[in-house]
């Protein structure tokens, strides 16, 4: 593996299976003793004691620290797997500017399924009209242009092996 650290950013509608793919990313490195973190994006606001607003200006300001934290980790020689919406390009661009290496993967799952799958209840809240701030159901969510990796679902062993051998140098 790789012997510099990493940031790999998974990016997806909510409930699109970001979490799975980074756990599942996770365990192949850790079994491979390649030394990784996972900063999940909402373990981190729960980690926080007050969550981040989700208003346009505290999704930037949570996504640069985050990006910022990631970097952080990643210039100690960590991998460090980030499954976070980061809904704008705009996010995703300012974490890669900070990081020692950067690799980019959307999970694109369609918003249908995530819907469906909706283990927190949020889309049934954006059909309520209570969460008009949902990226892919009340607010804009800008899919990577030209990700390192695109998985189909968090289940998705093509593209764990895929980014496997992309941080192999």
């Amino acid at each position: 593996m790789s012997g510099g650290g990493a940031v790999v950013w998974v990016t997806g509608l909510p409930a699109s299976g970001k979490s799975t793919l980074a756990g599942r990313l996770a365990a192949r490195l850790r079994a491979d003793r390649v030394p990784c973190l996972v900063l999940d994006g909402d373990a981190v606001r729960a980690a926080l004691g007050r969550p981040a607003g989700r208003g346009a200006d505290d999704r930037d300001r949570f996504y640069a620290a985050l990006g910022s934290l990631a970097a952080t980790f990643a210039e100690q020689g960590l991998v460090v797997i980030v499954p976070a919406t980061a809904p704008r390009r705009a996010h995703r661009d300012a974490a890669r500017a900070l990081a020692p290496r950067f690799l980019e993967v959307l999970v694109a799952t369609p918003l249908e399924a995530c819907a469906r799958r909706d283990p927190k209840g949020l889309y049934a809240a954006a059909r309520r009209g209570e969460a008009p701030e949902l990226p892919g159901a009340g607010a804009p969510y800008e899919p990577p242009l030209a990700p390192d990796v695109i998985a189909s679902g968090g289940e998705d062993e093509r593209a764990v092996e895929a980014l496997l051998a992309k941080l192999v140098t």
